[in-house]
């Protein structure tokens, strides 16, 4: 499969753009973003822009694309919600139309957030707002799939760019390991992540609905791990 990546050079991003360059199932990677991501590989092309969410270019054929996997997001911490709407819910939308029109058989993954308030009416102003981006995602002509991961581990040396999640991070990351033996099912790792969405974008594979949690997304990433 050809994939479109949004947000490679965040903490879960990174994960899932090497989960990609790693699985043979994948064929090419072209990583959008404003930033260079400082990495190099065959499969790997970059679009480095100001906006990410144009897609106008002529030499951009969004018909060659088989799975989107929009990673790309930001802390709603200390922001009113029309600009946490605007970067998150008006750009996601953005980037996903174009593609629905070009190719009705894409998957669009979108990394979600445990929580999410899908009546959109709830107390939570980011939960509502990602609410909203994931129905209207779900409404558009492709294959879209919501992931909400719930506590994500980084893969080593992949930190958040948020400065207090890589506090947060740091603080519980002896403790990561012993939820994960006791609660299995709250954490999922950037890798497991990114092989979860190879998984659901794979033709034949079993999908148990059109939001995953976390003990959806082990289950796929287990899966594809035992494949590749």
């Amino acid at each position: 499969m050809n994939v479109i990546l949004f947000g490679a050079t965040g903490m879960i991003g990174r994960g899932v753009l090497r989960a990609c360059l790693r699985d043979d199932a994948v064929d090419s990677v072209l990583a959008v973003g404003r930033s260079p991501l400082g990495v190099s590989h065959p499969k790997l092309r970059e679009r480095v822009q100001e906006d990410p969410s144009d897609l106008s270019a002529p030499d951009l054929d969004l018909a060659a694309y088989d799975a989107c996997f929009f990673c790309l997001g930001v802390s709603s911490l200390g922001m009113k919600e029309e600009a946490y709407r605007r970067v998150t819910h008006d750009l996601t939308l953005a980037v996903a139309r174009p593609l629905a029109a070009a190719n009705p058989g894409l998957t669009f993954v979108y990394v979600s957030g445990e929580g999410t308030d899908s009546t959109e009416r709830g107390r939570s102003m980011w939960a509502r707002v990602k609410g909203r981006t994931e129905n209207d995602l779900l409404e558009l002509p492709f294959h879209a799939y919501m992931f909400r991961p719930g506590i994500v581990q980084p893969a080593p040396g992949v930190p958040s760019k948020t400065r207090l999640y890589r506090v947060l991070y740091a603080v519980t990351a002896p403790l990561i390991p012993l939820l994960r033996r006791v609660a299995p099912n709250l954490v999922v790792t950037t890798e497991d992540l990114g092989r979860a969405m190879i998984a659901v974008a794979t033709p034949g594979t079993e999908v148990p609905g059109r939001i995953l949690r976390p003990r959806d997304i082990n289950r796929l990433g287990a899966a594809a791990t035992r494949h590749n």
